[in-house]
């Protein structure tokens, strides 16, 4: 699977691809992911949104993802590219980029942020588990 930049000589390397998928989580687990991916390859994590008013991280991933995803306390849903430019501006009021396009990889692998998502909730129910 190809997450990484578009080989078509048209297309700027700063621009995604049109259709890609979004995975949603809450933000607590969204950050912990983030860290976990960037602390692997620092390549593994591509744009990412972050929805200050529902507290939410939305991580861009391939077209497709969401056919097969199936990670607990999350969602993903497919875009085919409708509303949601990857300009530097966010696509949505009350949103911002955490990782803006151009500065992070096109598309997050969706089998490493599988991974850093379980990693994040195990992770967030240990350090709650000590309170």
């Amino acid at each position: 699977m190809e997450t990484s930049r578009i080989n078509d000589p048209r297309t700027p390397p700063s621009t995604p691809p049109a259709g890609c998928d979004v995975v949603t989580v809450p933000a607590r687990q969204g950050l912990e992911a983030v860290d976990i991916l960037r602390r692997g390859t620092g390549e593994a994590v591509g744009p990412v949104l972050h929805d200050d008013g529902g507290g939410t991280l939305g991580f861009l991933v391939p077209p497709g993802t969401a056919a097969a995803w199936d990670v607990p306390g999350s969602t993903c849903t497919e875009t085919d590219g409708r509303g949601l430019p990857l300009a530097p501006e966010p696509p949505m009021e009350g949103s911002d980029w955490l990782l803006p396009p151009g500065e992070a990889d096109l598309a997050t692998d969706p089998a490493m942020l599988r991974k850093a998502l379980g990693e994040a909730a195990r992770t967030i129910k240990a350090a709650d588990s000590c309170r």
